[in-house]
């Protein structure tokens, strides 16, 4: 059905760089995440409508990034990746604050996270970086990305951002992971081991007890015990547990969901939207959200893979791992698998910002598919 369908399409799209498979993947999950919003909106249908822009300029901006070669994004990497560093650097000293965290430019016309960029700016430039010379990479290369992923997450990780630092990290180690780079500091393999461990440790020690803030420390410790404080920093995980397990096999239907529709779920249109449609449309909704991811994941996979160039290759597999992680992350917590770290779902949440960031992601990884490998440039 899809494949009768994008063909179709196909015939009258035939001069735009997209993929038509992974279009009408993307559609028929943010359809699918506008219908849970408008559900869940109560009397007031602002959000859904706020969110349905949100979708639609979304999806213009990755129509529009798709017709970008390539090899342009490498050829600007590091200036892409300078002016995102100034940015954060902006948001430090002229930052607007709210919540406690300062994370926005406030430019009076519109107030924008810069640290949303940097999820899209950081594999470009890794990928650049790594990709200049044949694989896997040298020191000297990996040293400039470990050193320009430590940069970029610190700055982030001061505003706080816990949860944007944490993808960012992991879209730049999944670029090394991917260039078969080895951090190889002695030649004896244990004793490199044990110098690794020892680093990972110091670097832990340091971000517990100088870069995490009180509230992020006790969702961490809310982990090991989410009963310690049930009407504190445990109350969403224990609600969110309630509204899953509450659902069954079939859920209690649309609109019938007690936990979000009497407001003892907090979040229940952002970060804990998971959660309300396993209470609504039950394990078999649940199958259906986890089914369309699996085929969006399948298709970025196909086509990273079938990338002929290392950059794109390298950028393509980041990406749908970004992908992956924001997922994994978001149901893991929503569960009480992992910390709360404010992930949205991935095409459902309410939001904007994480919405054109993927969107924009999509877009990169059309243009790697329909580019063809002569076009690149060096």
């Amino acid at each position: 059905m899809i494949d009768n369908l994008s063909n179709k399409i196909g015939n009258y799209w035939y001069y735009f760089k997209i993929d038509i498979k992974l279009f009408l993947l993307l559609i028929t999950l943010g359809s699918f995440g506008l219908f849970i919003l408008y559900s869940n909106s109560g009397n007031s249908t602002l959000i859904f409508y706020k969110q349905l822009i949100h979708f639609l300029i979304a999806i213009v901006v990755m129509l529009i990034i798709a017709q970008i070669p390539p090899y342009k994004l490498k050829r600007y990497a590091l200036y892409l990746m300078l002016f995102g560093i100034l940015l954060l650097m902006l948001v430090l000293f002229f930052g607007y604050s709210s919540g406690g965290a300062k994370r926005w430019l406030n430019l009076g016309f519109i107030r924008f996270q810069p640290s949303e960029l940097m999820k899209i700016i950081t594999p470009i430039a890794i990928s650049s970086i790594l990709s200049e010379k044949t694989l896997p990479p040298r020191i000297l290369p990996i040293l400039i990305s470990i050193v320009s992923i430590f940069i970029i997450v610190f700055l982030i990780a001061i505003q706080p951002d816990l949860g944007t630092s944490i993808l960012i990290s992991a879209s730049g180690i999944f670029v090394l992971f991917f260039s078969g780079a080895k951090i190889q500091i002695v030649r004896n393999n244990w004793l490199n081991f044990g110098i690794i461990i020892s680093l990972m440790s110091s670097c832990a020690y340091i971000v517990w007890n100088y870069l995490l803030i009180g509230y992020q420390k006790k969702r961490i410790l809310t982990l090991i015990n989410p009963n310690a404080d049930p009407l504190g920093a445990s109350y969403h995980i224990l609600q969110s547990k309630i509204a899953i397990g509450s659902g069954g096999l079939l859920g209690k239907g649309i609109e019938q969901g007690s936990q979000s529709r009497l407001n003892f779920l907090p979040e229940h249109t952002t970060d804990f939207i998971f959660a309300v449609i396993a209470e609504e449309l039950g394990f078999l909704g649940v199958l259906f959200l986890l089914f369309f991811y699996f085929l969006i994941l399948y298709r970025c996979f196909s086509i990273f893979n079938q990338s002929e160039d290392t950059f794109s290759k390298l950028l393509g597999a980041s990406l749908t791992f970004i992908f992956f992680t924001y997922i994994v992350v978001n149901i893991g917590m929503v569960t009480g698998l992992l910390p709360v770290v404010g992930i949205p779902l991935p095409l459902i949440s309410y939001g904007g910002s994480s919405l054109l960031t993927l969107m924009s992601g999509f877009g990169i990884l059309m243009s790697i598919k329909n580019h063809t490998n002569n076009l690149y440039k060096h």
